[in-house]
């Protein structure tokens, strides 16, 4: 029998020397130590401090405590007090330009075969259609793989429950020439896609018009499960695992040879990967909806999704349905009512409770399914709980009278999301700490400035609130990352762009 332990508050102190010794295993030692870090940073005397600042002319993306400049050439790391440089990539050609990258984590519980799959990877798609597989640490590479002389890809995109990823050609287009001469473009576009862990071929598929139809806008892969839209609004879902078994030509691998290339070598110039799933007939429609901006999410529990019908009446508004039968929920159509240039947003919560997102200027709600698998009745959404935002009260009335008496009728009315009044922009969650950091602007004092409030992501009870340093101007596109003990804030101005990192820190002034 086990030893009958009491439960007792044990200090940051003890705990260290438990992991010093290995008394706890390493999945408990990494949520104890999260649970310090969040105590830490929610204690009066810790601050977020800016540490650096750098510009640059080209777009900069952030990606798990790795900043990236001159497109994935410069590698600058965040994990210590200021960002330093990790590597700079030798300059390359226009041809040789990276398109699109992912980073790529290995999974613990796997024996691989080469030491450099147990590490993280950075997954880059360059202008010549070579997929590379560098060291974010040092950017050495350390796989490449030729991907074709015939189409061109453009994009990457993770199928993440399938540990899977697929690249994305452009799409095909008819030339003004083609459509005078009465050609026709068949094949829309063309997917590349592979395992992971370690890295290995699984095909390449086309789109095409005969077997999809000619509406054909738009292709993604999600959940094992082909997603395809269409100019008629309509969304239609494919099992990509049906597809493979009933159309695949031939079993490729990376390096070997392949029948379909002649004998040539599989993911070697110039013969790059042959298409070896040749879908002749419609696989069978597992689900389709119409919808507005071809735009439907699926999650929660049990299974349910969010779709805005494609009529005009429906503007602004979300269905919420159950996948089994398309029933919509009780309280199922969530509309904000909101006047404002940006429309509001709703997603599934990703720390996957199966709850729902939806993000205004002035209101989020965060709301929750409930229902039974296999009950008759229909599910219910409620509101778990809201965030709102703290205006002045200001008079909004359309008719305002004047110093002399005269009345005037306002012609517009104020919109909801006024860079003048406090606003909610965006949403991030933070697996780790469990935290909901949402970024609030407010410009009543003539210039936007920006905060991050820090809420419970169970309760959404405010915890604390961080200023930042820079003005904020919503007329250009910002990003902002929050990452345990770091904020990362990517702002672009005209054509430039700069990058803001903040570090925790102790508060010298109390």
């Amino acid at each position: 029998m086990a030893q009958y332990q009491r439960k007792r508050p044990v200090n940051t102190t003890d705990w260290l020397s438990r992991r010093s010794r290995g008394i706890r295993d390493a999945g408990t030692i990494i949520r104890h130590n999260m649970k310090l870090l969040r105590a830490i940073l929610l204690q009066d005397n810790r601050v977020f401090i800016k540490v650096w600042s750098k510009t640059s002319k080209s777009t900069i993306m952030y990606e798990n405590g790795k900043i990236y400049f001159e497109n994935y050439q410069n590698c600058y790391s965040c994990v210590h007090s200021q960002p330093h440089i990790l590597y700079k990539l030798p300059k390359k050609s226009k041809l040789e330009k990276i398109e699109d990258a992912l980073l790529c984590q290995s999974p613990l519980d796997k024996t691989l075969p080469s030491l450099s799959d147990h590490k993280p990877s950075l997954l880059a798609l360059t202008a010549n259609n070579w997929l590379y597989r560098l060291s974010p640490e040092t950017g050495e590479e350390l796989q490449r793989v030729y991907l074709s002389s015939k189409h061109k890809f453009r994009y990457l995109s993770w199928d993440v429950s399938q540990e899977m990823f697929y690249v994305k050609s452009v799409q095909n287009k008819e030339t003004s020439l083609e459509r005078q001469a009465g050609i026709t473009q068949n094949v829309v576009m063309h997917l590349a896609i592979f395992h992971v862990f370690p890295l290995k071929i699984v095909g390449i598929l086309e789109i095409s018009k005969t077997v999809f139809g000619s509406g054909v806008t738009d292709v993604f892969l999600s959940q094992g499960v082909l997603v395809v839209s269409h100019s008629n609004k309509s969304v239609k879902l494919y099992s990509f695992e049906h597809i493979l078994k009933k159309h695949l030509t031939e079993k490729i691998t990376l390096g070997k040879q392949s029948s379909l290339l002649g004998g040539k070598t599989v993911g070697e110039a110039p013969f790059g990967i042959p298409v070896n799933i040749q879908i002749t007939d419609c696989p069978p429609v597992l689900f389709e909806m119409s919808c507005s901006n071809n735009a439907i999410q699926i999650g929660g529990y049990p299974w349910h999704y969010i779709y805005t019908p494609p009529h005009k009446r429906h503007n602004g508004t979300h269905h919420i349905c159950s996948l089994k039968d398309s029933s919509l929920a009780t309280n199922g159509i969530q509309n904000m009512n909101c006047c404002s240039l940006e429309r509001d947003g709703i997603f599934f919560h990703p720390d996957d409770s199966g709850r729902i997102i939806h993000l205004g200027p002035t209101n989020i709600n965060v709301l929750k399914i409930l229902g039974e698998l296999n009950s008759g009745l229909p599910s219910k959404v409620n509101i778990d709980f809201s965030m709102e935002t703290h205006r002045n009260n200001r008079s909004t009335s359309q008719v305002t009278v004047t110093s002399s008496g005269r009345t005037v009728k306002r012609r517009f009315q104020p919109l909801d999301d006024d860079p003048e009044q406090e606003t909610f922009r965006m949403v991030e969650y933070e697996d780790e700490l469990d935290l909901l950091a949402v970024v609030v602007t407010n410009g009543e004092e003539g210039e936007g400035r920006a905060s991050i409030r820090l809420h419970d992501n169970l309760s959404g009870k405010l915890l604390r609130t961080v200023d930042l340093d820079e003005p904020l101007d919503e007329t250009y596109r910002h990003e902002l990352f929050f990452d345990k003990d770091t904020i990362v804030h990517i702002a672009q101005k005209n054509t430039s762009f700069c990058c803001h990192v903040y570090k925790l820190q102790e508060d010298k002034r109390l």
